[in-house]
């Protein structure tokens, strides 16, 4: 779980200490600029009040002029010296203002007596407490820091035992699980009791999973015998009936038709007992050209086109040699054939085998783009009213996935459709 959770809680812890830190920052920033304000409105207040008292005593005393402070009086009067002012301070409104550009705090107070202008430059006041919110902030995010660390840590402790069980599960074989590792006995010793409680879940669930892959195994081996046992019963005795010379031709016609039966169902049967299986297992293959099981396909539906205007063609196109399980093919080719039979009524049904793919053209009804969309869904029925149980196209696809032998429609109502089986060559 290098990638799971263990670097999820790191990322969120830093991600928790870097915006705890950010907004900090700005908090003290904030804070610091209310301050200045705040210290510096009341000192040049208070130098203002005492510049007015002692005016007030002694018209000539003079203005408040210390190391970072300048003062300038507006009494109205253009004539006196005291009415020159720095370019810009008339504008200003009453109270502190702060000019950047000149790196000054001014403060106006307008009376009836005159105008008071005290300018103070940048000095100790502002770097005390620049540094007092530096040193605060710097402080802020080293505890920050060690706080998160140590979470981040104690949470790392915690997580091991659930990164350690993931681990163990992660490579067991899910036909026979090891549920042995993961024992009580077995667990860390800090292991918690949330993991102990997941643990023997999974055991459970391990045991479970078994007696079901058991259950599988069962069944696919004697579905397999006992489903074929009576079909080859059927086959035999239709062999032997067939070599009656006394058999009339109807008869004869009939017990094709059971033998074609007989093969279908086969082939049905083995398709099915391949998707029953689980994926690793190899089904029984062989080397076969496409063109023979088209032409068998086509054999075993053309009876069902008697007395319909229906024209069935074969177009070879350069049909290519497979290894697999030729029944799979026989069940899909078979289930897209008897649909074109099914819902065409009269024009063409073309079969074009082409090096990578196999194409079942028809001009029947088609299906609309809703239809098209759901034409996969076990047990849907794009027409209810004709037979069919829904399942086949279900069926074929899921056999294209497992053989990767995709399968695509392409259809629009009133001309028809078009299915196609891919070859990954």
């Amino acid at each position: 779980m290098s990638h799971g959770l263990p670097r999820q809680i790191k990322l969120v812890f830093v991600l928790q200490a870097l915006i705890s830190s950010l907004l900090i920052a700005m908090g003290i920033v904030l804070l610091g600029m209310a301050v200045r304000h705040g210290i510096l409105h009341h000192r040049m207040q208070a130098e203002a009040e005492a510049y007015w008292s002692q005016r007030a005593r002694d018209p000539a005393h003079p203005l408040p002029m210390t190391s970072n402070m300048e003062s300038f009086l507006d009494l109205g009067d253009a004539s006196r010296p005291e009415h020159t002012l720095p370019e810009g301070f008339q504008a200003l409104s009453e109270g502190l203002h702060w000019l950047p550009s000149r790196r000054l705090s001014v403060y106006v107070d307008r009376r009836s007596e005159g105008t008071l202008y005290l300018q103070l430059a940048a000095g100790d006041i502002e770097l005390a407490i620049l540094l007092t919110g530096l040193s605060s902030l710097l402080l802020a995010m080293l505890t920050i820091a060690v706080i998160s660390w140590l979470s981040y840590r104690t949470s790392k402790r915690l997580v091991s035992p659930v990164s350690w069980l993931a681990n163990i599960v992660s490579r067991w074989d899910p036909r026979s699980p090891d549920t042995e590792a993961i024992a009580s006995d077995e667990l860390p010793v800090d292991a918690g009791r949330e993991v102990r409680s997941l643990a023997r879940a999974l055991r459970g669930l391990a045991g479970r999973v078994e007696e079901f892959v058991t259950r599988e195994r069962d069944f696919t081996r004697d579905a397999s015998h006992e489903l074929r046992t009576p079909l080859t019963v059927i086959r035999v005795a239709a062999d032997l009936m067939l070599a009656d010379p006394e058999a009339s031709v109807q008869t004869r016609r009939s017990l094709s038709r059971i033998q074609r039966a007989g093969r279908d169902m086969e082939s049905v049967i083995e398709a099915f007992l391949i998707l029953a299986r689980e994926a690793e297992i190899a089904p029984q293959s062989e080397e076969f050209e496409v063109i023979d099981v088209v032409r068998h396909e086509v054999d075993r539906v053309l009876p069902l086109l008697e007395g319909r205007p229906v024209e069935l063609t074969v177009d070879d196109r350069g049909a290519p040699r497979l290894y697999a399980p030729p029944n799979v093919l026989n069940v899909m080719l078979g289930n897209l054939l008897s649909n074109a039979v099914r819902f065409t009524e009269s024009g063409r049904i073309d079969v074009q085998v082409h090096p990578d793919r196999i194409e079942v053209r028809d001009t029947g009804i088609g299906m609309s783009r809703e239809a098209l969309a759901r034409v996969f869904d076990p047990f849907y029925r794009v027409d209810p009213e004709r037979d069919g149980r829904g399942m086949g196209l279900s069926i074929v696809r899921r056999l294209g996935d497992r053989f990767g032998w995709p399968v695509a429609l392409h259809s629009a109502p009133g001309e028809g459709t078009v299915a196609t089986i891919h070859f990954e060559l």
